[in-house]
């Protein structure tokens, strides 16, 4: 069953919040939860992943900030521990950015990492 969270795993800034709750409603859909992931693959050995979930699995936890309900499995916390979530906007583009202090080292496009 999933669990709300105790210790802190990640934070979703405020505009990042706003961005999921505009694309929530492009989706029809208010209430879906945030999956942010962190998956095998990318030149550096680990890559993030976001999408939208309606229901949380046993092993994930649950946490809510800026009215956004966020999943995070079991596997991706310890890789997402102390991550910030947000979102950029400028003149070379926008979207989600991920600040991960346990990255080591990552891939000069940003989407692939290593803690090891």
């Amino acid at each position: 069953m999933a669990s709300v969270q105790q210790p802190k795993i990640l934070d979703v800034t405020p505009k990042a919040a706003e961005k999921v709750t505009e694309f929530m409603k492009q989706e029809g859909k208010d209430n879906l939860y945030l999956r942010v992931y962190v998956t095998g693959g990318g030149c550096s050995g680990l890559s993030y992943g976001m999408g939208f979930e309606e229901n949380p699995d046993e092993d994930d936890v649950v946490l809510e900030q800026n009215n956004v309900k966020i999943l995070v499995d079991n596997y991706s916390q310890k890789y997402l521990k102390g991550a910030v979530v947000d979102y950029i906007e400028s003149l070379m583009g926008s979207g989600f950015k991920i600040t991960n202090p346990n990255v080591t080292k990552s891939c000069s496009c940003g989407h692939s990492f290593s803690t090891e």
